[in-house]
């Protein structure tokens, strides 16, 4: 079973991850979904094992994508920011995108 974060971890992450990082979310989504054309991500939830996103794409339809983190599991909040630069990182390796400094 994986770790389950306490509701500050989520609601920082998460407020943090869809305000700021906006774009990012729709990189990971680009990169990971199967689905063509994704134009909006949200990211909703994580745990010890991987991070989920609410996936939009351009002819309507919707997804959840659930990505695991690339270091394995994890326990801890400091964690979970070097787990989704990874996961930053990994997308744009993916997609053939040159990663901004961190």
């Amino acid at each position: 079973m994986p770790h389950a974060f306490d509701d500050d971890a989520l609601t920082g992450v998460l407020g943090h991850m869809n305000s700021d990082h906006l774009d990012d979310n729709l990189l990971i989504a680009r990169a990971f979904s199967s689905l063509p054309d994704v134009i909006r991500a949200e990211m909703t939830t994580f745990d010890g094992d991987a991070g989920q996103w609410h996936v939009f794409c351009a002819d309507g339809s919707e997804d959840v994508l659930r990505v695991p983190w690339p270091g394995g599991p994890i326990t801890e909040r400091r964690e979970v920011r070097r787990e989704i630069v990874a996961l930053y990182d990994a997308s744009c390796a993916r997609l053939g995108i040159e990663p901004r400094p961190h």
